[in-house]
């Protein structure tokens, strides 16, 4: 069986006036991150893993920042659109190893939550999403408060494999 991995990156600054989007799920946050969409890096880093994985090109090919019908667009419909192209390229989901790199806010608390919104839209087992969250000890733009990075790793399978 032909296994195939993934890697997707993502970064937004910090912006007054916007919610805080992570994993799909609201943040009680005073900031919020700047985007065309609603900025959730932690989606936008697992679609670009899936993505790259069924070699699908990027999130922004897909879905440009550039197109007025993704402007304020809720990244869960996104990442469920993301889901139907790499099950319409053959392939599903093995598992999501994902992290977030923030100084602020704390992230533990959110991520059962994180990990059960995530699961539902890509309709997948929670057990199959690995989220954990980091600091970077207050070095670089996020350890400056700047911004928030994520990045995540992605095993898919073709669709007609057996266990």
């Amino acid at each position: 069986m032909k296994i195939r991995t993934g890697f997707g990156y993502d970064v937004h600054a910090f912006a007054h006036g916007r919610a805080l989007w992570l994993g799909g799920i609201r943040i009680d946050h005073p900031l919020g991150l700047a985007g065309h969409s609603d900025a959730d890096v932690l989606i936008h880093a697992i679609c670009d893993a899936l993505l790259g994985a069924a070699g699908l090109r990027d999130i922004g090919y897909h879905f440009p920042d550039t197109a007025d019908e993704y402007r304020g667009i809720d990244s869960k419909i996104l990442l469920a659109r993301t889901m139907a192209l790499l099950h319409d390229a053959g392939y599903e989901l093995g598992n999501v190893d994902a992290t977030i790199v923030a100084e602020q806010p704390k992230l533990s608390p959110h991520i059962p939550q994180m990990r059960q919104t995530l699961a539902e839209t890509m309709q997948v087992d929670p057990a199959d999403i690995s989220i954990k969250a980091t600091t970077t000890e207050k070095l670089g733009f996020t350890g400056r408060n700047e911004g928030i990075a994520a990045c995540a790793a992605v095993l898919i399978l073709p669709a007609n494999h057996t266990n």
